[in-house]
């Protein structure tokens, strides 16, 4: 696991700030429940890799806690974005599509374990 977000106060389930957005989501790989992965990078863009299958977009922060999701040609979301915290840990991010309320929790996947 890693010591990136040590000191950070946060509990599970609160607001991502907009300062932390953009490393908590390039901070790792993640994992999500049904198995698929997803990679943000810091240049604003994403992949997302589903059944082997691969799509890529962008991302932008919008607010605290908020940020944008778009997939070409024409997929535009916004989702709330909140901590997972397990053992006193950051363990990885929920995902709420604003619209929806659909909700996608995705586990860090720290490079070396």
């Amino acid at each position: 696991m890693s010591s990136q977000f040590n000191d950070l106060n946060v509990a599970n389930g609160d607001l991502v700030s907009a300062s932390h957005m953009p490393d908590a989501l390039i901070a790792a790989s993640l994992r999500f429940e049904d198995g698929a992965t997803q990679v943000f990078t810091a240049d604003g863009r994403t992949t997302y890799v589903e059944r082997g299958r691969s799509s890529q977009g962008e991302w932008s922060v919008i607010d605290d806690g908020e940020f944008s999701s778009v997939w070409p040609p024409s997929y535009r979301a916004t989702y709330a974005l909140r901590w997972i915290v397990e053992a006193g840990a950051v363990a990885g991010l929920s995902f709420v599509h604003e619209e929806t309320g659909e909700r996608f929790d995705g586990r860090f996947e720290w490079p070396g374990t």
